[in-house]
């Protein structure tokens, strides 16, 4: 039997060592439609594919860290445009082929109206993609994608991160729009504002849109209200 190891005797090198990295699926509501950033990759492996935006975690850096400073180089979004959350890590042992690579995926929400997103020098392009018409992905890319979409349209039922997608002010129906977007359901106008009202997570603010028929009052997001809980079930 081997004496225990001590900080005099440990030797790192006798291990393997994985490489990390992070991957950030972006979804934002342009067009009425959900819609998640992909960036068309510039080198091996994959090249010319289209991808979530990420890459390596350096040795002295964080996870959320790597992962905002990855969405700046590529698609040139920084940390203050986005609502950022971990998602989930995957870890297949050949989902990399350049190396085992274990990776830490997150999943942000942005506005329509606050992002306007092009290739840095890490990427040759950058898009918006219907995330019902996807290009084939590189990596495992289309399974972390349809895992940020079950999260999404869970985490509506227990929090009000839809808001997130949201423009500062906004309708009941573009509300309830965005909802209906992100789920693929129709849901009924009376139950959906009933609802609503019994969380409080809405209040009303100074003006009106025009719709093109009676003007729309519009509202915000209360920053005081409990994210968490407040907003539960606001569709059957």
């Amino acid at each position: 039997m081997s004496a225990p190891e001590t900080a005099e005797t440990y030797d790192a090198s006798k291990y393997e060592h994985p490489s990390v990295t992070v991957d950030v699926v972006i979804f934002s509501i342009p067009d009425e439609q959900l819609k998640v950033l992909l960036i068309k990759r510039k080198a091996w492996p994959y090249e010319g594919m289209w991808a979530i935006p990420g890459g390596f975690v350096k040795i002295d850096e964080s996870l959320e860290d790597a992962a905002y400073r990855e969405l700046a180089e590529e698609t040139s979004v920084t940390q203050e445009q986005v609502y950022l959350e971990q998602l989930y890590t995957f870890g297949q042992p050949h989902r990399d082929p350049r190396t085992r690579v274990i990776t830490v995926a997150y999943f942000a929400l942005v506005a329509a109206d606050k992002l306007h997103p092009h290739a840095a020098a890490n990427a040759q392009d950058v898009g918006w993609f219907s995330v019902y018409d996807l290009p084939a992905l590189a990596f495992d890319h289309a399974d972390i994608l349809e895992y940020a979409l079950t999260r999404l349209r869970y985490k509506l039922e227990y929090s009000a991160v839809g808001f997130q997608l949201l423009p500062e002010k906004f309708t009941l129906r573009e509300l309830q729009d965005a909802y209906e977007i992100i789920l693929g359901a129709k849901l009924d106008k009376g139950n959906f504002r009933s609802k609503l009202r019994k969380t409080q997570v809405v209040e009303k603010v100074d003006g009106y849109r025009d719709t093109g028929g009676r003007p729309a009052r519009l509202y915000r997001f209360r920053e005081d209200a409990v994210a968490e809980i407040k907003a539960r079930r606001l569709f059957p």
